[in-house]
């Protein structure tokens, strides 16, 4: 009888201990969830502006017509010596607002040669005390810029393969870290560069992020779908794997909106992103 007993309780310790665990790893992914669409916010503005300082030097010179992505707060130091160009944008000290709502300060260095016919074109880009949405942003790295067809677009379109290396260190202290690659394709309004806001960017890639709670991998299993015009993704799903465990994060049909949903156990949760 005793023996038993101490089974029925064993079972059901064990039983509460599988519920406790479950429910602190649902958290845990809920919580990097949200962190992780934060950094991927990140990670997208900062290729909005490579990319956007890149065609406005390749459009110096009135080779075509080319309004900047950036707001008049973004002040562009401009420099070319022995062939490479070099543009400092100072987002300033008390915070320059981009068009999406997020918040800039600091500076962001961006560079190419000016041989704008090699392909793939490299360009360069690093950070001097720069702020996202006060968060301090550090790293160096290269984007690789081609203009090809795709299995996305059979038209040709500018594909830039961006390899990252990110540092973002959070106001509370705490510290992330990505490494990896994406590949972000503009596949509407790339024909149009007087004309920013109908841009359309298709994103493909996978990386490492390092939690102050462990390591996290990531791969875009869907597209994601940007739109200059929406300050959040509008679409598309990554796939996140942890400790031997994973989570989706979709981030819905197109709406521009700040939901997105997330899954994990067989059990869907709905986040709100936004700029945390």
């Amino acid at each position: 009888m005793k023996t038993k007993i101490l089974g029925l309780i064993m079972v059901c310790g064990l039983s509460l201990l599988s519920c406790q665990k479950e429910e602190e790893n649902t958290t845990a992914f809920g919580d990097d969830a949200k962190v992780h669409a934060s950094i991927d916010l990140i990670s997208d503005d900062i290729s909005k502006i490579i990319d956007d300082q890149y065609q406005a030097q390749e459009a110096s010179g009135g080779r075509y017509p080319y309004t900047s992505y950036l707001p008049d707060c973004a002040i562009p130091s401009i420099s070319v010596e022995n062939g490479i160009w070099t543009r400092i944008i100072d987002f300033g000290t008390s915070g320059c607002q981009l068009s999406n709502g997020n918040v800039l300060k600091g500076k962001i260095i961006v560079s190419g040669s000016t041989n704008f016919n090699s392909s793939p074109y490299i360009i360069s880009y690093s950070f001097n005390n720069f702020f996202h949405n006060n968060k301090l942003i550090g790293g160096n790295r290269t984007a690789s810029r081609t203009y090809q067809t795709t299995s996305t677009l059979n038209i040709p379109h500018p594909v830039v393969d961006i390899d990252i290396n990110l540092t973002i260190t959070y106001p509370d202290g705490n510290i992330y870290t990505r490494i990896g690659h994406r590949v972000r394709e503009c596949i509407e309004g790339y024909n149009t560069p007087v004309i920013l806001n109908d841009n359309v960017y298709s994103i493909t890639g996978n990386w490492s992020t390092t939690f102050p709670n462990g390591i996290q991998t990531t791969t875009i299993t869907t597209p994601l779908i940007v739109k200059l015009n929406c300050p959040n993704i509008v679409s598309g799903e990554m796939n996140f794997v942890r400790n031997n465990s994973s989570a989706n994060l979709n981030f819905g049909n197109g709406n521009c909106d700040n939901i997105a949903v997330y899954t994990i156990n067989g059990n869907s949760y709905t986040i709100s992103l936004g700029n945390p």
